[in-house]
């Protein structure tokens, strides 16, 4: 039984660090672990011009604990104002990774997203042109398709035919929820698949059952079972295709707990702990390492890390916060539901 495991230090391929006093809470709390975050963009206002994105670097940097070492990588907001040259410049500079797409009014913050896919093919056109890549939030926002659908119809309404017109854009489809996303990824190329650390562990009854369990809500929605089984096998494969993107995205408690509830689950602080478990029980430990250290930098074309961490089992479980407290208000950390024996050393 292994008891001991070093990996290369990982990195998150999806995060949310918000602003402010939320930033200045959330940011060592994913910093303590990670090397390297690629940032949403969803601010308000939304993170959409290279000089934009500079500004929030900065602050992130000032954010950071004294001795981090961290480094988040930029993103840019696709609007259909998004200036090609902009893009194109902010990219080669390295000032930015990637451009987040936003089908409009999809999840927290998108209200500035796509609506007319047309509108924005030169700034994608330019993007394959000089090898950056689009992470796409891939859900539908039509009213008539079910919640549950959203990421299989968005593939075949928008994905493909998105692909087909631009064949060379290099796209990470964000986050995937579905068996559909899973095999969908698995036959094409110049396409990769984020996971969170969430999905791999609850579907939809963990949200719904007994009551509704508000700290579970996220968009894409958690799905079936045959969905997260989809997602574990995908994960644990060492396929390079799929890696690790937390999607950890704080809201405080008031925020989550109303009627109108924020979706976002917030996993910095316990990530690497839960996917040693995840992975321990499929007998893929490792798998761990490509997964969450080196399938993300080949994906993006950078260099993997030159740190390690270290991931120790123990006899009693480990003891996680329950809440990380902000300026703004406390932030519910991701609860997987049942005890977890590994820590990072």
């Amino acid at each position: 039984m292994i008891r001991k495991l070093t990996i290369t230090r990982p990195d998150d391929w999806h995060l949310h660090l918000r602003d402010g006093a939320m930033l200045e809470a959330v940011l060592p709390e994913t910093a303590r672990d990670f090397s390297r975050a690629i940032i949403m963009p969803n601010l308000v206002p939304p993170v959409v011009t290279a000089k934009q994105a500079a500004a929030y670097r900065d602050r992130i940097m000032a954010a950071l604990p004294e001795g981090a070492d961290f480094a988040p990588l930029m993103t840019l907001y696709l609007t259909e104002d998004t200036d090609p040259a902009d893009v194109a410049a902010a990219f080669n500079d390295g000032l930015i990774t990637a451009v987040k797409l936003y089908p409009a009014g999809a999840t927290t913050n998108s209200a500035s997203g796509v609506k007319d896919f047309d509108r924005v093919m030169p700034v994608l056109e330019k993007m394959a042109e000089v090898g950056c890549t689009l992470c796409v939030h891939g859900e539908v926002t039509d009213p008539a398709v079910d919640i549950f659908d959203r990421e299989a119809v968005f593939i075949d309404r928008v994905l493909a035919p998105l692909r087909r017109r631009v064949p060379e854009l290099r796209i990470t489809m964000e986050h995937i929820t579905t068996k559909d996303g899973v095999d969908y990824i698995a036959a094409s190329e110049n396409i990769a698949g984020s996971i969170t650390t969430h999905h791999l562990i609850i579907n939809r009854n963990h949200i719904l059952v007994g009551g509704i369990k508000p700290h579970y809500y996220c968009l894409p929605v958690a799905k079936r079972e045959l969905h997260r089984v989809a997602l574990v096998a995908a994960a644990t494969s060492g396929d390079p295709r799929y890696f690790l993107g937390t999607d950890s995205a704080p809201h405080t408690d008031p925020n989550k707990e109303s009627a109108c509830g924020c979706a976002g689950v917030f996993s910095a602080t316990n990530t690497m702990s839960c996917l040693a478990h995840v992975f321990e029980a499929e007998n893929a430990l490792d798998k761990l390492e490509a997964f969450a250290s080196l399938n993300g930098p080949a994906h993006y074309r950078l260099p993997v890390n030159s740190s390690k961490i270290t991931l120790e089992k123990q006899e009693e479980a480990v003891i996680f916060p329950s809440k990380v407290e902000t300026g703004d208000g406390p932030v519910t950390v991701f609860d997987p539901g049942f005890p977890i024996y590994w820590r990072v050393a």
